[in-house]
């Protein structure tokens, strides 16, 4: 399987291209509007491996949560390959590919940085080998998910991953939670590999998106939202 996999979602964005299971060419977001970049950047991994766009079988894309701008031009992008090109789409969260990081613990925290002081967060729980979401995605202080998983997870360990652990580390919480032994892993860089293996293992399963259907999981509302309807109240 020829898979093109996007991830836009903030400034560590990437696109990979995997070929039978196996990453053969990975790009990093570079600092520029990704409007300019994605294109060029998909291009160049395609000429590397003598691909063109009529040979790709499966589009994987992170659907957030995310900027609103950066999301929003993956998904156009691979609406419009879709239906160019008559492909496959799987929408993928972000942070679930960021759990799969951790491939044996059984509580899997995972974070980036959403701005304003808060961070895009996600629990999960493995069960029977898979990877289950705790609850919703939120977006939330770094001190208020620190305390919201301690509750979830009931005492029990928790292996942490961020792509800013630099948003926890300096917290009096934390401080406090690793001194029984926990640990924050800094997420790898190039989620789109991860992003794409997870597209692959919904795409065995049959669970592929409706390009009609392909939305933006953004978490919370944009500021025109906000200050037309007031403040949001906070997820989780």
């Amino acid at each position: 399987m020829i898979n093109l996999a996007i991830d836009t979602c903030d400034r560590n964005g990437s696109v990979a291209l995997r070929i039978d299971g196996r990453c053969v060419g990975l790009r990093l977001h570079e600092e520029q509007e990704y409007s300019s970049w994605l294109l060029p950047a998909v291009e160049e991994l395609l000429a590397e491996s003598a691909e063109v766009y009529s040979d790709l079988e499966l589009l994987s894309v992170a659907n957030g949560p995310g900027s609103f701008t950066g999301v929003r031009v993956g998904l156009c992008a691979v609406k419009a390959w879709s239906e160019v090109y008559r492909l496959p789409v799987v929408g993928v969260s972000r942070l679930e590919a960021m759990a799969r990081q951790s491939p044996a613990a059984e509580w899997v925290a995972a974070t980036y940085d959403a701005h304003r002081g808060q961070v895009f967060a996600g629990l999960y729980r493995r069960t029977g080998g898979e990877l289950e979401l705790v609850e919703a995605e939120m977006v939330i202080a770094p001190e208020e998910f620190l305390s919201w998983v301690k509750v979830r997870a009931n005492g029990e360990k928790v292996q942490w991953l961020s792509l800013d652990p630099e948003l926890f580390t300096g917290l009096s919480s934390w401080k406090e939670l690793e001194a029984t032994g926990a640990s924050l892993t800094k997420s790898e860089a190039g989620l789109a590999n991860l992003i794409g293996e997870l597209g692959e293992r919904k795409a065995a399963r049959g669970e592929f998106t409706e390009v009609l259907q392909l939305d933006a999981n953004y978490v919370r509302r944009s500021d025109a939202e906000i200050y037309w309807k007031g403040p949001a109240h906070r997820v989780g």
